[in-house]
């Protein structure tokens, strides 16, 4: 089975071809986030106009870059949400079109589900069960993901995600948008235990996380001080110490709470390399293997998508020719154990 993946959630289009033999055969992507730099941050009307310009010419060279004609296709998969709902609507547009005319089936993907599955697309991926933290500028959520359509939200954030966060620390310290990654670099050459801000939710039980006070830490801490490039860089480790060891903690409380022995790491900060080190102790220490995507499939992409929607086709999760998309879209049933 060969299917076009499309994703459009966001500021970023991306399309990508998935063979279910022969695995990712094409993947472009386009980013608007030079476009959305003037504004500080994403402009959703900017974002579906330029979904429009760009999907058909990226959907052309996918298709040229994978040697593959309608013929050898036999299905599509686009973002049906979460998102912005005029970019999801572009991307569910177009794919429904495209599948009505090609006489092929087009199946809506969950955009978590997508980042959920994405390792899946390494040479050595993970087997169900697992416990994923997908974790991203909109979503912060540990996931006990017993088989693919079945997931239980274990805990998640009360208010800030984890890269929100990022992002809106990285504002303050004078950073460009998108400013996590920025923040990241800065932290760098931070001097550790400079700063010291408070690991959120770790002195009570459970497996929820809240961010929104770490922002309001770190402003409270540049307060009535000269923002040299010392000061900023302090600042950043600090910040970065603190929702990695809250993330970090919750992991293994999670491992331990649910007996994994897999544990995957999904979405745009698990890019971030002092998160990847740190976890690869957690699982360590708790006998887990740890599994996640390279660094180019941890953002948004295509190629989780087409993945995902490959995966369905063949389980026969398909529900029929409409247009799904919406802006809200929740993962999965509570857990309250």
């Amino acid at each position: 089975m060969r299917v076009i993946g499309i994703e459009s959630s966001c500021d970023e289009t991306a399309v990508a071809v998935y063979d279910a033999d022969l695995g990712l055969l094409s993947h472009r992507l386009y980013s608007q986030v030079a476009m959305h730099q003037a504004y500080g941050g994403v402009v959703p009307e900017l974002a579906s106009r330029d979904h429009v310009r760009r999907l058909l010419p990226l959907v052309r060279e996918a298709l040229a870059d994978a040697k593959s004609d309608r013929e050898s296709i036999d299905g599509l998969a686009y973002t049906a949400g979460p998102g912005l709902i005029g970019a999801l609507l572009v991307g569910a547009g177009f794919a429904a079109s495209l599948g009505f005319a090609w006489g092929k089936p087009a199946v809506g993907i969950h955009h978590l589900e997508g980042h959920l599955l994405a390792p899946l697309l390494e040479p050595n991926p993970p087997g169900f069960p697992f416990l994923a933290l997908l974790v991203s500028g909109g979503h912060t959520q540990l996931v006990d993901v017993a088989a693919l359509g079945e997931y239980r939200i274990l805990g998640e954030t009360l208010d800030d995600a984890a890269g929100e966060a990022f992002d809106k620390t990285a504002k303050l310290l004078g950073l460009h948008y998108p400013g996590g990654a920025a923040l990241a670099k800065l932290a760098t050459s931070g001097r550790s235990n400079r700063f010291v801000f408070p690991r959120p939710m770790l002195d009570r039980p459970g497996l929820d996380f809240s961010f929104s006070g770490l922002k309001t830490a770190a402003l409270v801490a540049l307060r009535g001080r000269v923002l040299d490039d010392a000061i900023r860089a302090d600042v950043a480790r600090g910040f970065q110490e603190a929702v990695v060891e809250t993330l970090a903690e919750k992991c293994r409380r999670a491992l331990e709470a649910t007996g994994h022995r897999r544990l995957v790491i999904a979405g745009g900060v698990g890019a971030n390399i002092h998160l990847r080190e740190r976890l690869a102790e957690v699982a360590l220490a708790a006998s887990a293997e740890l599994y996640f995507p390279r660094a180019e499939f941890c953002t948004d992409n295509g190629a989780m998508i087409a993945l995902a929607g490959c995966m369905r086709l063949a389980a026969g999760m398909y529900d029929g020719r409409f247009i799904n998309a919406r802006a809200n879209w929740e993962l999965g049933g509570r857990f309250d154990g």
